[in-house]
């Protein structure tokens, strides 16, 4: 890694935003470099197929790019981005259909499942992951996508309100009420 490298890597998203808006374009590399596969991760969970994810996730940060200068420095970069990649997802969708894949998610089913070594109870909870994956398609979709932001991409009540663009109220609502439906949906239909 060189100096310049090492240098920039310690700063805060928000530092390098000024710096790339200020005087160095080629600093916006970091922040692609920061960001990429997180929002592959989360653009993957609206759109499964990896190449459309991947296009979707280029178009974020074409858009960001064009648009840094209309950022907020007092807002968080990150929850910035995931509104823009948010409001991209779900224009795919519509373009693409919708699609939701949660496979191979261990953030979403450890909140579920305990972890074991038993071979019988191993297999039960592939079932029950399998059900629980099912139920969360089934879920509304305004409650479904605060379940993917905050059990799948780990993201605070306050990010989730910046990137879905709602109070810090209605994110605790939409959490809670989405955990009840979950439970219904699962016990009606497992």
């Amino acid at each position: 890694m060189n100096t310049k490298s090492r240098e920039y890597k310690n700063l805060s998203d928000e530092e390098i935003v000024k710096l790339v808006i200020s005087k160095d374009h080629n600093l916006y590399e970091f922040l692609v470099r920061r960001y990429q596969k997180k929002l592959l991760s989360y653009v993957g969970y609206y759109i499964p197929d990896y190449d459309k994810a991947a296009d979707v996730v280029q178009d974020v940060f074409i858009k960001s790019y064009i648009n840094l200068q209309g950022f907020n420095s007092h807002l968080k970069f990150s929850s910035w981005l995931y509104r823009i990649a948010h409001n991209e997802s779900i224009n795919a969708i519509k373009k693409y259909h919708r699609e939701v894949s949660l496979e191979g998610n261990e953030n979403f089913e450890a909140v579920f499942l305990d972890h074991t070594k038993n071979i019988e109870e191993i297999f039960e909870k592939k079932e029950l992951r399998e059900n629980l994956k099912r139920a969360v398609h089934r879920l509304p979709f305004k409650y479904e996508e605060v379940i993917i932001l905050y059990y799948f991409e780990e993201k605070s009540y306050e990010e989730i309100s910046d990137v879905l663009r709602i109070s810090l109220g209605a994110v605790g609502t939409r959490i809670n009420r989405a955990k009840k439906m979950l439970v219904e949906l699962y016990t009606q239909h497992p």
